[in-house]
């Protein structure tokens, strides 16, 4: 059998979650805001009304020995499913809100060997554009295509990387905070005997930003059993620290020791500035082998109630 050799094409978009006074930065290039002053931006952090445009900058700078050419582009910001890090579209995907607003004036630019370019752009907000958050970038991809791992030689793996200055762009009008926890769902994995091993519950739930503003949110889990016994209070850390207008994200939090008999409830609570909101869910634990035991005499009562009923009609 032949091998297969083929080109896949990977965009690694460092939005690094810089400190105040440093760059997006990937070690051989950073991306960011302009300055005209002595104190550097760590992002784009700009406001406007509906049907406005603003004038603005950014600045592309090469860290390496050789010259360096990207392409420039915007980019709508997302949360990621998987942990609900930030992340923005790629240049191929359609772009609605910042992506499809900011225009820099050139599309390429090169870079010299350790210097700098900075390069004006656009940023036209639409009249009918939605009050609150818009949260995108100003992309600098870069346009070599680095060779990367391949699987046995069956597979080549092309690597584009990018570094993007993050814009943050409130739109005038009324803001509206809101968060929900959704969609609440248990996996109890238990010891077929009692005591002989470790229990755990994996809860999976949603969370949604329901508002036009970016959150930051915090997330309380909390376990009650029978008669109102508190079996777990504590805060999570597997939660995203911003999470964007209207995107949610689906995550999973596991609960080591969970109780292997038991009955009551789990109740998740999400805050954020102006924004509350919690759902819960009810679990029964039950050991397997003390479930088909129970379950094994709920049988054999229901056939005996049956043939006793049988044997009264004949008489």
């Amino acid at each position: 059998m032949r091998k297969l050799s083929a080109l896949l094409l990977v965009a690694v978009l460092a939005l690094l979650a810089a400190p105040a006074a440093r760059a997006a930065d990937n070690g051989d290039w950073s991306v960011f805001p302009a300055s005209t002053g002595s104190a550097q931006r760590p992002y784009f952090y700009l406001s406007a009304n509906p049907g406005t445009t603003l004038d603005d900058k950014v600045t592309v700078t090469n860290k390496t020995a050789a010259p360096l050419s990207f392409r420039l582009y915007g980019a709508d910001a997302y949360n990621t499913e998987r942990d609900g890090g930030f992340a923005v579209r790629t240049e191929k995907e359609q772009q609605t809100g910042v992506g499809a607003w900011a225009k820099p004036a050139r599309n390429t630019v090169t870079v010299p060997a350790r210097s700098s370019v900075t390069v004006p752009f656009t940023l036209a907000v639409p009249p009918d554009a939605e009050p609150g958050d818009h949260v995108g970038a100003l992309v600098a991809l870069d346009d070599r295509l680095a060779p990367g791992p391949a699987a046995d030689g069956k597979v080549a793996v092309g690597i584009q990387q990018a570094v993007g200055a993050r814009v943050y762009l409130r739109v005038g009008g009324p803001t509206v905070p809101a968060l929900a926890v959704e969609h609440v769902t248990l996996a109890q994995h238990r010891p077929l005997v009692p005591g002989t091993g470790e229990s755990r519950t994996d809860i999976t739930y949603t969370l949604h930003n329901r508002g036009n503003v970016t959150l930051n949110p915090k997330v309380d889990l909390s376990a009650t059993g029978l008669f109102g016994r508190t079996l777990l209070s504590r805060g999570l850390t597997k939660v995203p620290s911003e999470l964007l207008p209207g995107q949610q994200v689906t995550l999973t939090e596991a609960w080591h020791g969970a109780p292997q008999l038991d009955w009551g409830d789990i109740k998740l609570t999400a805050s954020a500035k102006g924004a509350r909101g919690s759902a819960t869910a009810s679990f029964l634990a039950l050991p397997w082998l003390a479930g088909g035991v129970l379950l094994a005499a709920a049988l054999a009562l229901v056939a005996q109630r049956i043939v006793r009923r049988r044997i009264v009609a004949r008489s």
